[in-house]
């Protein structure tokens, strides 16, 4: 997985790409978090190049958007289609994070 973060303000938008797996996910955790802590409160993530994500990568997601809601701020999937559109429907994760 290959993942840029462009950050405007208090808004970051992430574009990632390939695939999420174990490993990955934690670093974009890392990545995410500290933005955060550095005063992002807003976060778009542009999942429309993404192919796969296994369950760390939707608990990344999870514990973004939780810690965004904490700052009075938001996440937004952008984009997800295919499998990872799925496997977020089969979680009922869509009733969860906001989808666009």
């Amino acid at each position: 997985m290959k993942h840029t973060i462009n950050i405007s303000g208090n808004q970051a938008t992430v574009f990632l790409t390939d695939k999420i797996y174990v490993h990955d996910a934690s670093l974009l955790r890392n990545d995410l978090l500290d933005i955060i802590a550095q005063g992002v409160t807003d976060v778009k993530i542009d999942l429309s190049e993404l192919t796969y994500i296994d369950s760390s990568g939707l608990g990344t997601l999870v514990t973004i958007n939780k810690r965004t809601k904490e700052r009075n701020g938001s996440l937004v999937l952008a984009g997800a289609k295919g499998l990872p559109f799925e496997l977020i429907k089969r979680t009922r994760l869509d009733k969860v994070f906001t989808i666009e």
